[in-house]
């Protein structure tokens, strides 16, 4: 968590700005008048609104910041007027969770619309919200929103100065073949488990189970992937109770230092997402702890129950990617490094156009997306990896992917810091260096039994020349890279079922 890379600490700036969209949703809730329940509603649309709106540009985020409301508000309205009749909100829930997993296939507004939707209809359970309170939760919600889209776009618009980058395209299919359909009759069918088997266990705190079995498949492509994200889950919300215990639960729902925790807790929850799945639920289960103090409902037995919630929901989710609909992970992965190795050969291209004067150029893009696509890569070999992996020799196949790649993404960082010096200069020697990583890139790419060039090494560069060193190194890893990835295709670097 603390040192995965953070190119131009746009982590730590989305943790603070986040923090600060958050607070200001809140104090706009308070400031007017509104209930906690709306005030802690309106708190959690900025949280999702800033948490979730991900697409390549800033016009397109605002677009999608301001269609939260279509998506939410309808299932507002469900949610609090079927809250006294069970089988139809259970039945709507459900509805809920397929069609927020199916929006998945239209990109990342579709992905923030099917979120946004389920959470509506979650904090109406968390809170226990009625008919009655429907108006002062749109009120929240719609300042929420503003609050967050002024922070993001106007007070500190940091997408503006460093522009996005594109999130990683979905695997191709079609039909039952394509990932977010198998995803959809997965998600629905595991909440639908964890439904029925959370509310046996408890009337009143059922929606955790479902909560845990959504949330699990929000980012995932394959069986592997989810299991370990299941497994993470747990761990996290395992010590965020105990946490909860020691600090939480002694505060009682003092008002001011619950919210400083709060604001701690979202901070934590945006800055590690990324390196750390299991440090963000962490955070979530503290906070959530600290929203049941100010609420006058928190005790040790309800983070117990908390716990045995999130079993449940967990275990719903490795039947259902088990027994329905399964997504092998082979081809996912073979997929993910393919267009990690392009990426790297894209920053490469860049940062020589800029090294050779064209002001145009820009690698910095190629470079974030690239982060992006290391951070699938690494969810999609999580199963070898993972401590609780008994394939030997796989794992130490994937762990050197990993390896490299890293390798690949810091020289690749290196260089991008090179091409933006004005001073640097374009050296002749830079385009056969670069010919080469180009070179190395198609040779693992190329399809399997294919004629691969031999790779060429070059001699080491002297240190005064910082471009061709990280080169150098680029081609190196590139290089070893062919161990792990092109030898037998027989003995993949993951499971395949």
């Amino acid at each position: 968590m603390f040192v995965a890379p953070d190119p131009g600490r746009m982590r730590l700036r989305n943790s603070a700005r986040a923090v600060i969209g958050v607070g200001a949703a809140v104090a706009f809730a308070e400031l007017c008048g509104l209930s906690l329940t709306a005030s802690i509603t309106g708190g959690l649309a900025a949280l999702l609104a800033l948490f979730t709106v991900l697409d390549a540009d800033v016009r397109a985020q605002r677009a999608t910041t301001a269609l939260l409301p279509v998506a939410g508000f309808p299932v507002l309205a469900l949610a609090t007027t079927l809250h006294g009749v069970p089988l139809a909100r259970d039945a709507a829930f459900l509805a809920v969770v397929f069609a927020g997993v199916y929006a998945r296939r239209f990109g990342p507004r579709g992905h923030a619309l099917g979120i946004f939707g389920f959470m509506m209809f979650f904090v109406t359970q968390f809170l226990h919200a009625r008919p009655g309170q429907l108006p002062e939760l749109y009120a929240a919600v719609g300042l929420a929103l503003l609050a967050a889209g002024a922070v993001r776009f106007a007070l500190w618009p940091i997408e503006r100065r460093t522009p996005p980058a594109a999130a990683p395209p979905g695997l191709p299919g079609s039909g039952l073949a394509r990932p977010t359909t198998r995803q959809a009759f997965q998600a629905t069918a595991a909440c639908a488990f964890a439904l029925g088997i959370g509310q046996a266990l408890s009337e009143d705190r059922w929606y955790w189970a479902v909560g845990t079995a959504w949330w699990i498949f929000v980012n995932t492509a394959s069986r592997g992937e989810t299991l370990v994200r299941g497994f993470r889950r747990v761990v996290g919300t395992v010590t965020g109770i105990a946490a909860g215990l020691l600090i939480a639960v002694p505060l009682h729902g003092a008002p001011a230092p619950t919210a400083a925790l709060v604001a701690v807790c979202v901070f934590g929850i945006f800055y590690t997402a990324a390196p750390s799945y299991s440090w963000m639920m962490f955070f979530v289960t503290v906070m959530a702890g600290l929203l049941y103090g100010l609420l006058g409902v928190l005790h040790p037995g309800l983070l117990l129950l908390r716990f045995q919630e999130t079993a449940i929901g967990a275990l719903g989710a490795a039947l259902a990617v088990v027994i329905i609909l399964p997504v092998t992970t082979h081809a996912a992965n073979d997929a993910w490094i393919q267009r990690a190795l392009h990426c790297v050969r894209a920053s490469t291209a860049a940062s020589l156009d800029r090294l050779a004067g064209d002001p145009a150029a820009d690698p910095a893009p190629h470079a974030a997306e690239l982060e992006l696509l290391l951070g699938r890569v690494r969810m999609a070999l999580a199963p070898l990896v993972h401590p609780l992996s008994p394939l030997r020799a796989r794992k130490a196949r994937a762990r050197q992917v990993l390896a490299l790649l890293d390798d690949c993404a810091r020289e690749v960082r290196g260089l991008v810091a090179v091409a933006a010096d004005p001073q640097a200069s374009h050296d002749a020697r830079l385009a056969a260096a670069c010919w080469r990583v180009e070179a190395a890139v198609e040779a693992l790419t190329a399809p399997q039994g294919a004629p691969e060039p031999a790779p060429v090494t070059p001699a080491r560069p002297a240190p005064a020349e910082p471009a061709l060193a990280h080169l150098h190194g680029l081609e190196h890893a590139l290089v070893a890279l062919a161990t792990p990835l092109r030898t037998d295709p027989r003995a993949p670097l993951v499971i395949s079922a």
